[in-house]
């Protein structure tokens, strides 16, 4: 009876121990795997983004006046040079007010972005005649779906409040 139970508690120890040693990854982070997938998607999504664009302009038909505008337009729809995140130990050793004030700093980047290309569309939608401005207006909520009040979606049931 006694080398029974030893056996068992033997194994257990055993199992335990195993399950340890396989819960511990000994091989580096795949971040590089990571930070090339997602490289790859934003280019895919860059991409993507110039099609639309493409379309967009194939529909308005627009004329030789308008050019600079819609290329004005188009260079604001660029995606901004990423702003850098700190790394996460120097965010450590910040203080809540020096963390709040770069979270500010991040956030102000982002929002002379959206000023620069609200201008930019603005200024472009001015030069649209009737008829362009209803393709342009219709093209672009398309876009826009899901934009609704605090950034959810207002269709398929999700993120109703």
């Amino acid at each position: 009876m006694k080398s029974i139970r030893t056996t068992l508690i033997a194994t257990a120890l055993m199992a335990g121990l195993t399950g340890l040693a396989l819960a511990q990854n000994t091989t580096p982070p795949a971040d590089n795997d990571r930070v090339g997938r997602m490289e790859k998607m934003r280019e895919h999504r860059g991409e993507r983004h110039m099609q639309h664009l493409a379309q967009l302009k194939a529909k308005l038909n627009l004329q030789a006046a308008q050019e600079p505008a819609w290329n004005t337009f188009i260079q604001s729809m660029e995606p901004p040079t990423r702003i850098a995140r700190p790394e996460r130990a120097s965010v450590e050793k910040m203080t809540t007010p020096e963390r709040l004030d770069m979270m500010q700093a991040m956030k102000a980047q982002r929002d002379a972005h959206i000023q620069q290309r609200s201008e930019a569309t603005k200024a472009f939608y001015t030069t649209l005649n009737a008829e362009q401005k209803q393709v342009f207006d219709k093209e672009t909520v398309r876009r826009m779906k899901g934009f609704g009040m605090h950034g959810t979606k207002h269709e398929g049931g999700r993120g109703h409040h």
